[in-house]
């Protein structure tokens, strides 16, 4: 090993004169035009409100940045590839989301057939999306040397060059006008119209930019009904590596502008946030701009609201904001902000082919059952939730049931565990595996004591000629998922029926939740502390409370790391002495810093909503890795409220961008407090110059 770190290093690459300037930003790509135009969509929908003549409509317009993330998975990249009878066959164990797609490529690249190449994977030591597609090509590589040496060759990607070259989260930039109508004899404020564009840094191939942009586009609205909408999502070429899956799949970034607008939208026709932002979420009965209704029958029930004034109520938030006000006007290098926000996240996958999933379940004589079913084990305890399901279908104690690992060779053609969707899927596929058992043993049941164990039903089964094993399959109901973008509105399609809606259904149920958040922010150094965050979660009837409840603190957590601590840089205009341009810098714990113990939040309160039975998943479960990961952005929205706090006594109250993450320089500098000023703007100009330049100034950051 050590030689062959050793021989890797020693190999010197010399770069030529570059014909151009290195697309690496979304700025430069804007400016080059490169993009991946293909994968350009737009989303558009007119559904005006009355306006009188005395309403007042509010207009506003800006840009809202929002950088990458690395996945840090605790284990990177890694293989093993063992060949047997003389190279013809192929057994690759490996860290994936996608055994499938790794079977099908290192069948290509060892000119195997499929069927002669088995991909196993046991357990990932994390995932988060970035082994859905960009660890195919290190299993390739440790397949080919294992093809031609005909030994087992293992290959593991150092953390240094795994963050340097299998992508990460996609950076945005958004540019928006959007207006609110403020309503003459109520005072009232709603939602009137959005118009925004989105561009995401895909890097130097495709992968999975289309894609993401799309959610992106689905999440642009949030929880709000706008009227007047229209979105348009452009992917964009630069000299990054490809950036792939994240944790969210561009939700969290469409989720996250829509609030920086409502922020925006809020500070300028005077109402507070949380008001602009409970006036306006969706009612039962409304249309989201790609055509689904929200109600039981469409998209399941609709809960944000119930949750919203449960959260309102039962933490007094009025009068935490009082608290909070006081102690700004006590402090004047302390300043505390808070944050209270609802989201709701679709649940399918986006490309219809997808939704499907396959098991093969075992019912042994002893009683136990061996399951194995498409999905992969990343942490997230979908093994776990696949037994429960098995264990409740045969009645028999949970460890009676095993999950070994996930092969290729046991459930083939097998889609990417990811979208949040494994559990719908392959709980579903394992139930209807167990059915098929049941139904063949239950003629055996009825003749014997109704005592009888599945152990002794079993064996009569056995003896009685009966199959014990069963496959078992989903897919997801055609008129619940598929959307297809370039869909015209048919001539006979009825008018009282949602635009966009003859498009497709996207999703199959929204996950939905509200969080409220406290911070506390220091004005000198920009440090902040989370002091607190209750999160209230409506996943359905929860086959796993406590795994639930894990996922969400976990999702939260990672959520606010990247919109906190989590800075990616590279070598680009503003980063001028990272060489050459275009080189990542951030490629490990040195340099690029996740969320550790003392940034949970100090209190911090998780709830499952009752009551909330999902007709259209496994156990009227629903889904939960990825839907709360966007409320850990709760923190964010938090902090720019305490900045906002800091600034009003600079005089400096007004609309300004806070650029994702967070990090301590942005908020020291965002404060714009006297020494803020010294360093942003020369001492020479009149505080009101110095003012007018330093409204507009941003911190070095690369998107």
């Amino acid at each position: 090993l050590d030689n062959s770190e050793a021989g890797a290093r020693s190999v010197v690459v010399e770069y030529g004169e570059s014909l151009g300037k290195p697309v690496v930003s979304i700025e430069d790509a804007i400016e080059a035009e490169s993009f991946y135009g293909f994968a350009r969509h737009t989303m558009e929908r007119s559904n005006p409100i009355s306006i009188s003549s005395d309403d007042k409509i509010v207009k506003v317009s800006g840009s809202f940045r929002c950088g990458g993330q690395e996945h840090f998975y605790l284990e990177t990249n890694s293989t093993l590839a063992v060949p047997s009878e003389s190279a013809t066959n192929m057994t690759v164990y490996t860290s994936t989301q996608a055994v499938t797609k790794t079977q099908m490529y290192c069948a290509s690249a060892t000119n195997l057939a499929a069927s002669r190449v088995v991909v196993r994977m046991k357990r990932m030591g994390g995932g988060f999306g970035g082994k859905e597609t960009r660890s195919v090509f290190a299993s390739c590589a440790a397949a080919v040397a294992a093809k031609i040496s005909n030994c087992p060759v293992r290959l593991t990607l150092s953390r240094d060059v795994d963050m340097s070259i299998t992508g990460g989260r996609h950076a945005f930039l958004a540019k928006y006008e959007a207006s609110a109508v403020i309503k003459d004899e109520t005072k009232e404020v709603k939602l009137n119209s959005l118009k925004v564009e989105l561009f995401c840094n895909g890097g130097s191939a495709f992968d999975l930019s289309g894609p993401v942009m799309d959610r992106a586009l689905f999440h642009v609205d949030n929880c709000y009904f706008w009227p007047e909408f229209y979105a348009e999502g452009v992917p964009c070429k630069t000299v990054q590596p490809p950036h792939t899956a994240f944790r969210g799949f561009g939700g969290p970034q469409g989720l996250a502008t829509c609030e920086h607008i409502i922020d925006h939208l809020a500070l300028e026709c005077g109402v507070s946030g949380y008001k602009l932002r409970r006036n306006n979420i969706y009612k039962v009965q409304e249309a989201t701009p790609f055509g689904m209704i929200l109600g039981e029958e469409f998209a399941g029930k609709w809960n944000v609201p119930t949750m919203w004034d449960n959260i309102h109520s039962s933490l007094n938030i009025d009068s935490r904001q009082k608290d909070i006000d006081d102690f700004n006007s006590n402090n004047k290098w302390v300043k505390r902000g808070l944050s209270l926000l609802p989201t709701k996240f679709g649940i399918a996958f986006t490309a219809k082919y997808m939704n499907q999933g396959g098991a093969l379940v075992h019912l042994y004589t002893d009683g136990t059952v061996l399951v194995s079913h498409g999905g992969t084990e990343m942490g997230q305890g979908l093994h776990t939730k696949v037994c429960q399901v098995a264990a409740q279908a045969f009645g028999i104690p949970l460890n009676d049931v095993y999950v070994n690992d996930t092969s290729s060779d046991k459930v083939a053609n097998t889609i990417p565990t990811a979208a949040s969707m494994s559990t719908d899927m392959y709980g579903m596929a394992t139930l209807d595996a167990c059915r098929q058992i049941l139904k063949r043993i239950e003629p055996i049941r009825q003749n014997m004591s109704p005592d009888a164990t599945l152990k002794e039903v079993a064996n009569k089964a056995f003896f009685e000629r009966i199959d014990l094993s069963a496959h078992g399959f989903f897919a997801l109901d055609n008129s619940r998922c598929g959307y297809d973008w370039t869909l015209e509105k048919p001539k006979d399609f009825p008018n009282d029926k949602p635009q966009n809606s003859w498009k497709g259904h996207p999703f199959n149920y929204f996950t939905q939740g509200v969080a409220y958040t406290e911070v506390e922010v220091d004005v000198l150094t920009g440090n902040h502390r989370t002091i607190r965050s209750d999160l209230l979660v409506d996943v359905g009837c929860s086959i796993s409370p406590a795994l639930d409840i894990g996922q969400i603190e976990g999702a939260f957590i990672q959520g606010m790391g990247w919109c906190t601590l989590e800075e990616i840089i590279y070598g680009d205009d503003d980063h001028t002495w990272v060489k050459p341009r275009g080189r990542m810098f951030t490629t490990g714990p040195g340099t690029y810093k996740i969320p550790a113990f003392n940034d949970v939040p100090e209190t911090f309160n998780v709830s499952l909503m009752d009551n909330a039975d999902n007709p259209f998943a496994v156990h009227s479960s629903k889904a939960i890795g990825e839907p709360p990961f966007f409320l850990g952005c709760g923190v964010f929205y938090a902090i720019k409220d305490a900045i906002k706090a800091a600034r009003s006594e600079n005089c400096t109250e007004g609309y300004f961008e806070l650029r994702m993450p967070a990090t301590s320089e942005r908020i020291r500098m965002a404060c714009l407090d006297d020494i803020s000023l010294d360093c942003i703007a020369t001492t020479n100009a009149i505080k009101e110059e110095r003012l007018s330049v330093a409204k507009t100034y941003q911190p070095k950051g690369s998107v």
